[in-house]
């Protein structure tokens, strides 16, 4: 029988328990401070690796100024993948709400380790020898051993980055906390444009050296789209010029205008059905329509042929370009003086292109001389060396980036380094993260007037409501507002060239413009309405549905078009190709994100 003063076992059970408990309490707090602090330390170097990946990514046009600051990303990365990375931080990652947390942080912090150790630091250590210098012509010659060179780094360094994103892209944000989603979404833009960058800085390697004739001559069409005259991929092609390149070495072998071209009669290479049921047989019959098709793809194959049949002429490919773009080189030139006594630069090359020279001249032989003569003086000046490289590879950067800047490859392995990209001129795409759309205008007005027109395009959801998965099935709405802002009394003011003068059946001063909408694949129209009341019509092209439709604008006037899509379970970011314009500062790329809404 116990006595009074000896303890119980419920007692001692209890005096056990509370000592665990209280074991327990002092681990998790030990455990809370570790991770804490570790977290503290860890997003202070993440912090580092941001701010230092953003001036590389920057400075990726100049690969030896970039080099310092991708090893300043290899050191914090390392760091933050340490603190990240022990078994505690990776025993708490498997706890409830704050366990998503730090799976995130961790997530992030390896991203960024393997980018920097994997993809970066060989890249690096390659560029570090480069600067855009070595990219100058000299003599009138470009070594392309620099571009052999980086060429293997800078794949692998592409696919690093490449894989680093989808890791972090795949991360479900559902359990998120406001500011780690945050960090979360920030540093998935990013990934997203260190991997555009990087994957044009290999492909870019990789091709540049076969260009410039490297492995032996090759010659391609250059041809400048009229943004005065609206074609799907930019205007329609006027002025060109047959480039050759041998061993590095680039030249000017020949110019042509459109007007040189006749009506072919028949398509000079067959078009799908479904292309000529919507644009007809034009652009396989007109130089100045190959650009009609928003696919260049297709486009680039067509102009080639009808050079061959007009000239006789084989080349290897064909680039695109317009004097928004030109515009661009000029700040990396500066001013040039043409033959004629005008002094181009960067602040007056679209308007005397595409506006004042209808002005001065009537012929359109005489107007395609004198853009033959400033594309001539600005190449000249180039293949001198008489550019700032740096500022040149932004310039063609953001062309390319604003889909000023096409190119078409005859030569297969070429064009499978191109497929994809901006360069290539491709139609909108629909993926798991982006719903692709398309605006694609074309003047029907036989005239210059699209100098006057504009089109604004907004992308939007009126809600939003994401699922579990991070899909939505919410409808996302295309609106294109079209506008003539061309003077009042433009049938009389303006050239009758530029108007049209009523040649084509439409009163001078009015534009009419034909709009090809392309709506993403897979997703189902759910309303169209136009503000003036007309309807659309429509086709099918590469598994997306076409809605077109037509205005006839008088000056001051506007009509605005209203396209909404829908689909079951649908990425939440949409995106809009939209036809370049004479406006620099109007996007060729709009973006909407259904958490924006």
């Amino acid at each position: 029988m116990r006595t009074a003063d000896q303890p119980r076992p419920l007692r001692r059970t209890q005096l056990v328990l509370a000592a665990f408990a209280g074991a327990l309490l002092i681990a998790l707090v030990a455990i809370a401070a570790w991770v804490g602090v570790r977290g503290a330390l860890a997003y202070g170097e993440l912090r580092e690796v941001e701010a230092s990946a953003r001036t590389a990514v920057d400075l990726i046009a100049d690969p030896a100024a970039a080099a310092p600051h991708i090893n300043d990303v290899a050191d914090h990365a390392e760091r933050a993948r340490e603190l990240t990375s022990d078994p505690v931080w990776s025993l708490v990652e498997g706890t409830p709400w704050v366990g998503p947390q730090l799976h995130a942080v961790g997530t992030i912090a390896a991203a960024a380790d393997d980018i920097a150790r994997d993809g970066l630091l060989p890249l690096a250590d390659v560029a570090s020898a480069f600067s855009p210098d070595s990219f100058r012509p000299v003599d009138g010659r470009i070594d392309t051993a620099v571009f052999r060179e980086i060429a293997e780094p800078a794949g692998a360094g592409a696919d690093t980055v490449a894989a680093a994103a989808a890791s972090v892209r795949a991360l479900d944000d559902t359990p998120l906390i406001g500011p780690v989603r945050a960090a979360v979404d920030d540093v998935t833009d990013l990934l997203d444009t260190g991997a555009t960058a990087t994957d044009a800085l290999a492909r870019a390697a990789t091709l540049l050296p076969a260009m410039l004739g490297a492995s032996g001559e090759r010659n391609y069409l250059l041809a400048f789209q009229n943004n005065a005259e609206w074609r799907s991929t930019g205007g329609i092609v006027g002025a060109m010029a047959i480039v050759r390149t041998v061993d590095g070495r680039i030249e000017l072998a020949g110019q042509a205008s459109s007007s040189d071209f006749s009506n072919f009669g028949e398509p000079v290479l067959p078009l799908d059905a479904e292309v000529e049921r919507i644009y007809e047989t034009r652009p396989g019959r007109y130089i100045q329509n190959v650009t009609q098709i928003p696919d260049f793809s297709v486009g680039g194959p067509l102009a080639r042929e009808m050079l061959l049949r007009q000239t006789g002429q084989s080349v290897d490919g064909v680039i695109a370009t317009d004097p928004v773009a030109l515009s661009y080189i000029l700040d990396a030139t500066g001013p040039i003086e043409l033959p004629t006594g005008d002094v181009i630069s960067a602040d007056n090359a679209v308007s005397l292109l595409l506006n004042d020279v209808y002005a001065r001249y009537e012929s359109p032989r005489e107007q395609d001389a004198f853009f033959a003569s400033a594309s001539a003086a600005v190449f000249e000046r180039l293949a001198a060396g008489g550019a700032d490289p740096a500022k040149l590879i932004a310039a063609l950067g953001r062309a390319g980036d604003e889909r000023r800047l096409l190119l078409w490859s005859a030569i297969p392995e070429d064009q499978a380094v191109l497929a994809d990209t901006t360069l290539a001129g491709p139609l909108p795409t629909t993926d798991a993260d982006t719903a692709g759309f398309g605006v694609f205008l074309n003047d029907g007005t036989g005239s210059k007037m699209d100098y006057y027109v504009t089109a604004d395009t907004r992308l939007a959801w009126d809600t939003c409501a994401v699922g579990g998965d991070g899909r939505t099935s919410s409808p996302v709405t295309l609106e294109v507002t079209i506008a003539n802002n061309a003077p009042a009394d433009a049938a009389t003011s303006l050239p009758s060239y530029v108007t049209g003068g009523g040649s084509f059946g439409v009163p001078a001063g009015v534009a009419r413009t034909v709009a090809y909408l392309y709506l993403p694949e897979g997703y189902a129209l759910s309303s169209a309405a136009r503000s003036d009341g007309a309807g659309f019509g429509g086709g099918s092209h590469a598994g997306r549905q076409v809605m077109v439709f037509s205005s006839d604008l008088a000056p001051g006037e506007s009509v605005t078009a209203t396209v909404s899509v829908v689909a079951q379970g649908g990425p939440t970011t949409a995106k809009a190709a939209v036809t370049p314009t004479v406006d620099a500062d109007r996007p060729t790329v709009v973006v909407a994100r259904c958490g924006d809404a």
